[in-house]
Protein backbone atom coordinates (compact mmCIF):
# COMPACT_ATOMS: atom_id res chain seq x y z
CA UNK A 1 0.00 0.00 0.00
CA UNK A 2 0.98 3.72 -0.59
CA UNK A 3 1.01 4.86 2.95
CA UNK A 4 1.61 8.24 4.43
CA UNK A 5 3.10 8.45 7.76
CA UNK A 6 2.55 12.00 8.99
CA UNK A 7 4.39 13.02 12.04
CA UNK A 8 5.95 16.40 13.45
CA UNK A 9 3.82 19.10 13.42
CA UNK A 10 3.61 22.42 15.46
CA UNK A 11 3.04 20.79 18.82
CA UNK A 12 5.53 20.57 22.13
CA UNK A 13 5.44 16.97 21.35
CA UNK A 14 6.95 17.43 18.11
CA UNK A 15 10.40 15.49 18.80
CA UNK A 16 8.58 13.19 19.87
CA UNK A 17 6.66 13.03 17.10
CA UNK A 18 8.82 13.09 14.57
CA UNK A 19 10.70 9.71 16.49
CA UNK A 20 7.71 8.05 16.51
CA UNK A 21 7.05 9.00 12.93
CA UNK A 22 10.46 7.54 11.45
CA UNK A 23 10.27 3.89 13.25
CA UNK A 24 6.78 3.92 11.85
CA UNK A 25 7.75 4.32 8.31
CA UNK A 26 10.80 2.28 8.62
CA UNK A 27 8.32 -0.87 10.14
CA UNK A 28 6.16 -0.02 7.12
CA UNK A 29 8.61 0.02 4.64
CA UNK A 30 10.09 -3.40 6.05
CA UNK A 31 6.83 -4.97 5.75
CA UNK A 32 6.33 -4.22 1.75
CA UNK A 33 4.40 -0.89 2.39
CA UNK A 34 5.36 2.09 0.06
CA UNK A 35 5.69 4.65 2.93
CA UNK A 36 6.42 8.11 2.85
CA UNK A 37 7.37 10.53 6.32
CA UNK A 38 5.77 13.59 6.03
CA UNK A 39 6.39 16.96 8.88
CA UNK A 40 2.86 17.83 8.87
CA UNK A 41 4.30 21.69 9.52
CA UNK A 42 6.96 21.96 6.56
CA UNK A 43 4.90 19.65 4.21
CA UNK A 44 6.48 18.97 1.07
CA UNK A 45 8.14 22.68 0.68
CA UNK A 46 11.27 20.99 -0.46
CA UNK A 47 9.83 18.42 -3.33
CA UNK A 48 9.22 19.87 -7.18
CA UNK A 49 6.31 17.83 -8.59
CA UNK A 50 3.88 15.55 -8.33
CA UNK A 51 3.25 14.88 -4.62
CA UNK A 52 2.18 11.19 -5.67
CA UNK A 53 6.13 10.56 -7.17
CA UNK A 54 7.56 10.23 -3.71
CA UNK A 55 5.87 6.65 -3.79
CA UNK A 56 7.75 5.58 -6.41
CA UNK A 57 11.36 7.16 -4.99
CA UNK A 58 11.27 6.45 -1.14
CA UNK A 59 13.25 9.57 1.05
CA UNK A 60 15.70 7.93 3.24
CA UNK A 61 14.73 8.10 7.50
CA UNK A 62 16.72 9.67 9.55
CA UNK A 63 17.81 8.31 13.05
CA UNK A 64 14.81 8.00 15.75
CA UNK A 65 15.78 9.68 18.39
CA UNK A 66 14.42 12.08 20.78
CA UNK A 67 16.24 14.99 22.55
CA UNK A 68 15.92 15.65 26.69
CA UNK A 69 14.65 19.58 25.40
CA UNK A 70 11.37 20.10 23.96
CA UNK A 71 11.25 22.21 21.08
CA UNK A 72 11.32 25.67 20.33
CA UNK A 73 8.54 25.93 18.37
CA UNK A 74 9.03 29.65 17.66
CA UNK A 75 12.42 28.53 15.79
CA UNK A 76 10.09 26.07 13.81
CA UNK A 77 7.81 28.44 12.52
CA UNK A 78 10.82 30.89 11.46
CA UNK A 79 12.51 28.01 9.69
CA UNK A 80 9.67 27.19 7.42
CA UNK A 81 10.33 27.93 3.84
CA UNK A 82 6.51 28.83 2.97
CA UNK A 83 4.77 31.61 4.78
CA UNK A 84 1.75 30.67 5.16
CA UNK A 85 -0.60 31.17 8.55
CA UNK A 86 -1.71 27.05 7.97
CA UNK A 87 -0.52 25.00 10.74
CA UNK A 88 -0.38 22.28 7.72
CA UNK A 89 2.21 22.53 5.65
CA UNK A 90 2.34 22.96 1.85
CA UNK A 91 1.20 20.02 0.20
CA UNK A 92 0.65 17.81 3.01
CA UNK A 93 -3.48 17.12 1.68
CA UNK A 94 -2.68 16.60 -1.60
CA UNK A 95 0.00 13.53 -0.57
CA UNK A 96 -2.69 12.60 2.11
CA UNK A 97 -5.40 12.16 -0.68
CA UNK A 98 -3.53 9.93 -3.53
CA UNK A 99 -2.34 7.48 -0.30
CA UNK A 100 -4.39 4.25 0.54
CA UNK A 101 -4.34 4.72 4.23
CA UNK A 102 -2.71 7.92 6.50
CA UNK A 103 -0.50 6.84 9.36
CA UNK A 104 -0.85 9.17 11.97
CA UNK A 105 1.95 9.21 14.06
CA UNK A 106 1.30 13.00 15.25
CA UNK A 107 1.13 13.76 19.07
CA UNK A 108 0.16 16.81 20.87
CA UNK A 109 -2.21 19.94 18.86
CA UNK A 110 -3.01 19.70 15.94
CA UNK A 111 -2.50 15.93 16.02
CA UNK A 112 -4.15 13.93 18.98
CA UNK A 113 -6.80 16.64 19.59
CA UNK A 114 -9.28 15.57 16.34
CA UNK A 115 -8.90 18.46 13.75
CA UNK A 116 -6.66 16.49 11.70
CA UNK A 117 -8.99 13.70 12.15
CA UNK A 118 -12.16 15.93 10.96
CA UNK A 119 -10.17 17.08 8.05
CA UNK A 120 -9.45 14.17 6.82
CA UNK A 121 -12.63 12.96 7.25
CA UNK A 122 -13.79 15.52 5.06
CA UNK A 123 -11.42 14.91 2.48
CA UNK A 124 -12.61 10.81 3.01
CA UNK A 125 -9.03 9.51 3.50
CA UNK A 126 -8.49 6.69 5.57
CA UNK A 127 -6.63 7.11 8.68
CA UNK A 128 -5.32 5.39 12.20
CA UNK A 129 -6.47 5.38 15.51
CA UNK A 130 -9.60 7.12 17.03
CA UNK A 131 -11.97 9.75 15.08
CA UNK A 132 -12.01 13.75 15.76
CA UNK A 133 -14.74 13.44 18.63
CA UNK A 134 -13.43 10.65 20.91
CA UNK A 135 -9.54 12.22 19.90
CA UNK A 136 -10.62 15.78 20.83
CA UNK A 137 -12.57 14.88 23.86
CA UNK A 138 -9.52 12.63 25.44
CA UNK A 139 -7.03 14.99 24.78
CA UNK A 140 -8.97 17.78 26.86
CA UNK A 141 -8.40 16.17 30.82
CA UNK A 142 -10.83 18.35 32.42
CA UNK A 143 -13.27 17.21 30.04
CA UNK A 144 -11.92 13.26 30.25
CA UNK A 145 -11.93 13.50 34.18
CA UNK A 146 -15.96 14.60 34.21
CA UNK A 147 -16.90 11.48 31.84
CA UNK A 148 -14.82 9.09 33.72
CA UNK A 149 -15.76 9.96 37.18
CA UNK A 150 -19.69 10.08 36.07
CA UNK A 151 -19.27 6.45 35.11
CA UNK A 152 -17.77 5.56 38.65
CA UNK A 153 -13.73 5.29 37.41
CA UNK A 154 -11.73 7.21 40.82
CA UNK A 155 -10.29 9.89 39.53
CA UNK A 156 -7.68 12.36 41.76
CA UNK A 157 -9.93 15.51 42.71
CA UNK A 158 -8.90 18.55 40.52
CA UNK A 159 -10.02 22.26 39.11
CA UNK A 160 -9.84 24.03 36.42
CA UNK A 161 -7.77 27.25 36.65
CA UNK A 162 -7.95 30.49 34.50
CA UNK A 163 -5.45 32.73 35.83
CA UNK A 164 -2.62 35.15 35.19
CA UNK A 165 0.19 36.91 36.77
CA UNK A 166 -1.65 38.63 39.29
CA UNK A 167 -3.74 35.88 40.73
CA UNK A 168 -1.04 33.56 41.26
CA UNK A 169 -0.25 34.26 44.97
CA UNK A 170 -3.56 34.29 46.22
CA UNK A 171 -3.95 30.98 44.37
CA UNK A 172 -0.79 30.17 46.45
CA UNK A 173 -3.05 30.25 49.43
CA UNK A 174 -5.92 28.08 48.98
CA UNK A 175 -4.67 25.33 46.28
CA UNK A 176 -4.10 22.48 48.83
CA UNK A 177 -0.88 20.33 48.75
CA UNK A 178 0.40 18.22 47.59
CA UNK A 179 -0.91 18.93 44.51
CA UNK A 180 -0.09 18.35 40.06
CA UNK A 181 0.14 21.03 38.10
CA UNK A 182 -0.27 20.26 33.99
CA UNK A 183 -1.84 21.55 30.80
CA UNK A 184 -5.43 20.48 30.16
CA UNK A 185 -4.27 19.80 26.87
CA UNK A 186 -1.09 18.55 26.22
CA UNK A 187 0.95 15.38 26.54
CA UNK A 188 4.61 14.16 27.37
CA UNK A 189 4.40 15.58 30.71
CA UNK A 190 5.30 18.86 29.15
CA UNK A 191 4.37 21.50 31.65
CA UNK A 192 3.65 19.09 34.34
CA UNK A 193 5.04 19.79 37.60
CA UNK A 194 4.47 18.13 41.53
CA UNK A 195 4.48 20.66 43.78
CA UNK A 196 4.71 19.50 47.86
CA UNK A 197 5.33 23.40 48.87
CA UNK A 198 4.04 26.76 48.31
CA UNK A 199 7.51 27.88 46.22
CA UNK A 200 7.21 24.66 43.81
CA UNK A 201 3.61 25.72 43.57
CA UNK A 202 4.51 29.29 42.18
CA UNK A 203 6.88 27.74 40.23
CA UNK A 204 4.50 25.93 38.45
CA UNK A 205 2.00 27.65 38.17
CA UNK A 206 4.23 30.88 36.38
CA UNK A 207 5.86 28.61 33.54
CA UNK A 208 2.54 27.48 32.74
CA UNK A 209 0.56 31.05 32.96
CA UNK A 210 0.24 31.51 29.43
CA UNK A 211 -1.50 28.22 28.57
CA UNK A 212 -5.06 29.88 29.34
CA UNK A 213 -6.33 26.45 30.91
CA UNK A 214 -4.28 24.55 34.08
CA UNK A 215 -5.32 21.59 35.98
CA UNK A 216 -4.31 21.03 39.71
CA UNK A 217 -4.82 17.69 40.60
CA UNK A 218 -5.01 15.55 44.23
CA UNK A 219 -1.46 14.10 44.83
CA UNK A 220 -1.87 10.68 45.16
CA UNK A 221 1.19 8.66 46.08
CA UNK A 222 1.50 5.23 44.25
CA UNK A 223 2.89 3.21 41.31
CA UNK A 224 2.96 4.44 37.94
CA UNK A 225 1.36 2.15 35.63
CA UNK A 226 -0.08 2.16 32.32
CA UNK A 227 -2.02 -0.13 30.52
CA UNK A 228 -2.37 -0.10 26.56
CA UNK A 229 -5.88 -1.38 24.69
CA UNK A 230 -4.97 -2.76 21.33
CA UNK A 231 -8.00 -3.64 19.12
CA UNK A 232 -10.70 -3.75 22.15
CA UNK A 233 -8.28 -5.77 24.25
CA UNK A 234 -5.74 -4.93 27.13
CA UNK A 235 -2.41 -5.50 26.61
CA UNK A 236 0.05 -6.24 29.63
CA UNK A 237 0.40 -3.82 32.00
CA UNK A 238 3.56 -1.63 32.41
CA UNK A 239 5.27 -0.04 35.82
CA UNK A 240 7.40 2.80 35.34
CA UNK A 241 10.24 3.45 38.29
CA UNK A 242 11.82 6.62 37.30
CA UNK A 243 15.54 6.70 38.65
CA UNK A 244 15.19 10.61 39.69
CA UNK A 245 12.03 12.79 39.54
CA UNK A 246 8.53 11.73 38.38
CA UNK A 247 7.81 10.45 34.89
CA UNK A 248 8.38 13.74 33.07
CA UNK A 249 9.52 14.36 29.39
CA UNK A 250 13.36 13.68 29.81
CA UNK A 251 12.45 9.91 31.67
CA UNK A 252 10.04 9.29 29.36
CA UNK A 253 12.39 9.77 25.93
CA UNK A 254 15.86 8.84 27.10
CA UNK A 255 17.00 5.68 27.44
CA UNK A 256 17.63 4.27 30.87
CA UNK A 257 16.10 6.82 32.35
CA UNK A 258 13.42 4.69 33.70
CA UNK A 259 12.83 1.40 34.89
CA UNK A 260 9.77 0.22 33.04
CA UNK A 261 8.81 -3.53 34.19
CA UNK A 262 6.32 -5.15 31.84
CA UNK A 263 3.69 -7.27 32.84
CA UNK A 264 4.15 -5.19 36.02
CA UNK A 265 4.03 -7.25 38.83
CA UNK A 266 1.06 -6.91 40.18
CA UNK A 267 -1.51 -9.98 41.42
CA UNK A 268 -3.67 -11.15 39.09
CA UNK A 269 -6.59 -9.34 40.30
CA UNK A 270 -5.14 -6.05 40.62
CA UNK A 271 -3.97 -6.84 36.54
CA UNK A 272 -7.28 -7.74 35.71
CA UNK A 273 -8.61 -4.46 37.11
CA UNK A 274 -6.22 -2.47 35.24
CA UNK A 275 -7.08 -4.07 32.18
CA UNK A 276 -11.05 -3.29 32.56
CA UNK A 277 -10.76 -0.06 33.19
CA UNK A 278 -8.77 0.99 30.38
CA UNK A 279 -11.18 -1.13 27.92
CA UNK A 280 -14.44 0.69 30.09
CA UNK A 281 -12.49 4.17 29.13
CA UNK A 282 -11.37 3.21 25.74
CA UNK A 283 -14.80 2.30 24.76
CA UNK A 284 -16.62 5.14 26.47
CA UNK A 285 -14.70 7.93 24.47
CA UNK A 286 -15.48 5.49 21.49
CA UNK A 287 -11.67 5.51 20.74
CA UNK A 288 -10.36 3.11 17.74
CA UNK A 289 -7.69 1.00 17.40
CA UNK A 290 -5.45 2.17 20.19
CA UNK A 291 -4.75 3.50 23.45
CA UNK A 292 -2.94 4.23 26.28
CA UNK A 293 -4.12 5.01 30.01
CA UNK A 294 -2.43 6.11 33.03
CA UNK A 295 -2.89 5.07 36.37
CA UNK A 296 -1.74 5.07 40.08
CA UNK A 297 -1.66 2.24 42.36
CA UNK A 298 -1.77 2.99 45.75
CA UNK A 299 -0.12 0.82 48.52
CA UNK A 300 -4.17 0.07 49.68
CA UNK A 301 -4.56 -1.43 46.09
CA UNK A 302 -6.65 1.34 44.68
CA UNK A 303 -6.47 2.75 41.08
CA UNK A 304 -7.05 6.12 40.18
CA UNK A 305 -6.93 7.00 36.19
CA UNK A 306 -4.69 10.08 35.62
CA UNK A 307 -5.60 10.24 31.71
CA UNK A 308 -5.74 8.31 28.09
CA UNK A 309 -3.77 8.86 24.90
CA UNK A 310 -5.35 8.00 21.54
CA UNK A 311 -2.36 8.36 19.78
CA UNK A 312 0.30 6.46 21.72
CA UNK A 313 4.09 7.34 21.71
CA UNK A 314 5.41 4.81 18.66
CA UNK A 315 9.83 5.86 19.53
CA UNK A 316 12.44 3.62 20.67
CA UNK A 317 11.60 3.89 24.80
CA UNK A 318 7.65 3.96 24.42
CA UNK A 319 5.60 2.24 26.31
CA UNK A 320 2.46 0.10 23.88
CA UNK A 321 5.23 -1.24 21.98
CA UNK A 322 6.67 -2.78 24.98
CA UNK A 323 3.31 -3.85 26.21
CA UNK A 324 2.66 -5.24 23.07
CA UNK A 325 5.25 -7.32 23.03
CA UNK A 326 5.38 -8.63 25.87
CA UNK A 327 1.37 -10.28 24.91
CA UNK A 328 3.86 -11.60 21.73
CA UNK A 329 3.15 -8.87 18.83
CA UNK A 330 6.02 -7.50 18.03
CA UNK A 331 6.67 -3.96 16.33
CA UNK A 332 6.33 -4.47 12.71
CA UNK A 333 2.96 -6.72 13.66
CA UNK A 334 1.95 -3.94 16.01
CA UNK A 335 2.17 -1.60 12.77
CA UNK A 336 0.31 -3.82 10.53
CA UNK A 337 -2.49 -4.25 12.38
CA UNK A 338 -2.98 -0.38 13.31
CA UNK A 339 -2.98 -0.10 8.97
CA UNK A 340 -5.35 -2.97 8.83
CA UNK A 341 -7.62 -1.63 11.79
CA UNK A 342 -7.94 1.54 9.92
CA UNK A 343 -8.75 -0.50 6.48
CA UNK A 344 -11.13 -2.49 8.25
CA UNK A 345 -14.25 0.13 8.59
CA UNK A 346 -14.67 4.23 8.65
CA UNK A 347 -13.46 6.13 11.20
CA UNK A 348 -16.39 7.27 12.84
Amino acid sequence: MNIVVLCGGLSMERNVSLSSGTLICGALRKLGHRAVMVDMFYGLEDFDGEPARLFDALPPLSEARVSEQAPDLAAVRASRKWQSPSKVGKGVFELCAVADVVFLALHGACGEDGRIQAALDLMGVPYTGSGYLGSAIAMDKDLTKQLVMAAGVKTPQWRVLYYNDSQIGALCGEVKLPCVVKPVDSGSSIGVAIAYSREELEKALRENVGLGRVIVEQYVHGREIQVGVLQNRALPSIEIIPKQGFYDYKNKYQAGAAVEICPAPVDAEVERMLGATALKVHKLLELRTYSRTDFILTEAGEIYFLEINTLPGMTPTSLVPQEAAAAGIDYNTLCQRIVDDAMGGANA
